[in-house]
């Protein structure tokens, strides 16, 4: 449930932070003074949409913070485990911020996620229904959707096999079709894959090869320079017939050095620095000599490398800037050789597969049709339950299933699904989108919500003025009907109905102040009195009279008969 909801800098909402509890809380107040904003503010919490708009005038960032605790092994616990966030003193913080530059930063229990794990995690939490769910209602191509939402049980597994059965299919159908339609084309791109890949495979390119041998040329073309340079080294280090060479006088310094070592540590120092340098250069004399014993000239490798080095920059001129590049090109191209030889070989067998896996995809579907069907039975004597309390006992709802002649095979399977309705005996089934009125559609939406509640676990549900089009009797049925979700489930719920005030536990009011020259909403809880006042003013409109405050307090009294059954 929802226990702390803060709100600063959130379109006409500077500061606001309210407190809910368990059971039915009905927020009520003149239109236009910030009742939406409110649900808005708990949908953004929920992962909704935001937009640098919700920020209010003036301000770098709106905030958004709700406090949340659910039953024991309920669904947000266990998706918050999957997420690793922690959540051991079974309090969930959500946090929303939107600033000015349309940035949203979203935390949950002080973790930053982004907006669709926010998401995730708020459907789980929170369940808004809004009028707009009534347009819902009104697209006959959403009502697949709905009726496979209650049956999840029973279709769940079904729908996922058949989608993954149905992307198969339509891989192979799709690969036939294209050969089919591109015999020419693929022929043609067939024999160049060959030629590319054979051409590159040949060649046995490995990566680093071009610095190699562009190092190695150079040195044979730098073959003279090289030697000379070696030999005139060689000299000077080692000297010739009596001459000493440059190792052999820093040796004779050494053993100087080394005489008088002892008499001061400066000489013995200078002694060290000697040694260091005699090694040195004995080790350099021994590199030397190593490279003129390794120094060949070779005519025939240098020409052999010049060849080498065409042949790669013919390839990188064709499939890439390097080595790399070309290798990584020759991956690509072989895995489609592959498969295209692949699909070649077995060309003659891709018409029998493509038929064998659409005759399974269509057993699979019948059985995903048969669950869906006997979902809607279930469905259909579910809403009848629910329409019966709400009035609407003389009207039948049915879920009526077509297939499409030209199209038998969906992605959603072998059903279209559209809801259809008969409000008076007598008359013909037709579609609910076409015949359902506004007091009708909020029934109907109602009654479903009330079904789907009892399912899907969400601990906080919210009503957007889901009583538009609706009056006397019918809005008392409404009332007690979201009353009694709240029996389950914590409920908050913005009205105009004074019947639908009435039945709550507890009651907000909201109105618009002008403090200084800025508009500020504010939220206030009711008293018992002032709910009198309230409902009163909700019945009569502006002028709250005597009849009116008794009709109000008769409400009251109702409704608390009312809760006293469902109890």
């Amino acid at each position: 449930m929802l226990q702390e909801l803060s709100i600063k800098n959130f379109a006409i909402i500077e500061c606001l932070d309210v407190v809910f509890k368990n059971g039915m809380t009905v927020l009520t107040g003149e239109t236009g003074a910030g009742k939406s904003i409110i649900i808005d503010a708990v949908g953004l919490l929920a992962g909704g949409r935001g937009s640098a708009n919700f920020v209010r005038t003036g301000m770098d960032k709106a905030v958004i913070q709700g406090s949340f605790i659910f039953p024991a092994g309920g669904t947000t616990y266990k998706v918050l485990d999957e997420l690793g966030i922690d959540h051991d003193d079974g309090n969930v913080i959500l946090q929303r911020e939107i600033h000015r530059n349309g940035r949203n930063t979203c935390r949950v229990n002080g973790m930053l996620v982004n907006t669709n794990t926010l998401k995730h995690i708020g459907e789980t939490a929170v369940d808004i229904h809004g009028q707009n769910e009534h347009q819902e209602l009104m697209q006959p191509e959403k009502h697949l959707g709905m009726l496979d939402e209650f049956a999840a049980d029973q279709v769940h597994d079904l729908k996922a096999q058949y989608q993954t059965t149905y992307q198969q299919y339509t891989q192979l159908r799709d690969t036939l079709e294209n050969k089919r339609a591109n015999e020419k084309e693929w022929a043609q791109r067939l024999d160049m894959l060959k030629f590319q890949v054979n051409e590159i495979e040949s060649a046995q390119l490995q990566p680093g090869e071009e610095d190699d041998l562009i190092a190695e040329r150079d040195r044979l073309d730098n073959f003279q320079k090289i030697n000379d340079a070696l030999q005139q080294t060689a000299l000077i280090l080692t000297g010739e017939d009596t001459t000493p060479g440059v190792n052999d006088q820093i040796s004779s310094a050494m053993q100087a050095m080394q005489a008088i070592a002892d008499f001061d540590p400066a000489f013995k120092q200078i002694a060290g620095g000697l040694e260091s340098a005699y090694y040195a250069l004995s080790d350099a004399v021994s590199d030397v000599s190593s490279q003129l014993d390794m120094l060949e000239w070779d005519e025939g490798r240098l020409d052999e490398i010049e060849r080498r080095l065409e042949v790669i920059n013919q390839l990188k001129r064709k499939y890439g800037d390097s080595e790399g590049q070309v290798l990584k090109y020759f991956d690509q191209i072989s895995a489609e050789l592959k498969q295209m030889q692949s699909t070649d070989e077995t060309a003659d067998d891709l018409e029998t597969q493509v038929a064998n896996q659409q005759s399974a995809l269509l057993k699979l579907g019948e059985k995903l049709s048969k669950a869906r069907q006997q979902a809607a039975q279930q469905l259909e004597q579910a809403i009848h339950g629910e329409l019966a309390d709400l009035y609407m006992d003389k009207t039948v709802f049915a879920v009526h299933f077509t297939r499409s002649k030209s199209q038998p095979l969906l992605s959603t399977g072998l059903d279209h699904v559209e809801f259809y309705l008969r409000t008076n005996p007598g008359e013909a089934m037709r579609p609910l989108a076409k015949i359902a009125s506004g007091g009708e559609l909020s029934r109907i939406m109602l009654a479903l919500k009330t079904i789907f509640s009892e399912s899907q676990g969400v601990t906080s549900i919210i009503f957007d003025e889901v009583d538009t089009g609706v009056s006397g009797r019918v809005a008392q049925a409404i009332a007690e009907k979201i009353s009694g979700i709240a029996r389950e489930s914590q409920v908050l719920c913005i009205t105009h109905l004074p019947q639908v005030a009435a039945m709550a536990d507890h009651h907000y009011f909201i109105a618009k102040k002008i403090v200084g020259d800025r508009t500020e909403t504010h939220l206030t809880r009711l008293s018992e009195q002032d709910r009198v006042s309230e409902i009163a003013r909700m019945s009569a409109g502006t002028q709250v009279t005597k009849l009116a405050l008794e009709h109000a307090n008769e409400l009251l009294d109702l409704a608390d008969k009312a809760k006293s059954k469902l109890k």
